[in-house]
C-alpha cells in the first residue's frame, strides 16, 4: 500500500477551525472529499480542498495510481508558530491578540479490497 502526502505549511487559519473542516473528509473516497469540500463554507474547506488535490496529483503522477480508488488515510492539522500582535486595552493597558496558522498534512492511498 503505498501513500502519497501533501503538506501546507504556515497556513494562516486557526487549527480548531481547520480541525473542523478535516474531520468532514477523513476516511472518504479523495473524490468525494474534494465534492464534499467544494460545497462546505468554511474558511478553510478551499485551503483542504488545494492541498487534498495536490496529494491526488502526487499519486496519480508519482505512484501512477488511479484517482477513483483513492482515500483520504490521513488528514491532521498541526499548529504553526503564533503571530504575536497588541491593541490598545482599557486605563492604558495592552490587550495581547494571538493570530495562529496551522501545517495541514494529507495522506492518500489506494483502496484496499474489503470495506470502507
Amino acid at each position: 500500500m503505498s501513500k502519497h502526502t501533501a503538506i501546507a505549511k504556515y497556513v494562516r487559519i486557526s487549527p480548531q477551525k481547520a480541525r473542523l473542516v478535516a474531520d468532514l473528509i477523513r476516511n472518504e473516497y479523495a473524490e468525494d472529499a474534494v465534492t464534499m469540500l467544494e460545497f462546505t463554507l468554511k474558511k478553510a474547506a478551499p485551503i483542504i480542498q488545494k492541498v487534498l488535490k495536490s496529494a491526488i496529483a502526487n499519486a496519480e503522477n508519482n505512484g501512477s495510481l488511479d484517482p477513483e480508488n483513492l482515500i483520504v488515510h490521513e488528514i491532521f492539522v498541526g499548529s504553526a508558530p503564533t503571530l504575536k500582535r497588541i491593541r490598545a486595552g482599557a486605563k492604558g493597558s495592552a490587550k495581547r491578540i494571538l493570530k495562529r496558522s496551522s501545517h495541514i498534512t494529507i495522506i492518500v492511498c489506494e483502496k484496499t479490497s474489503g470495506g470502507k
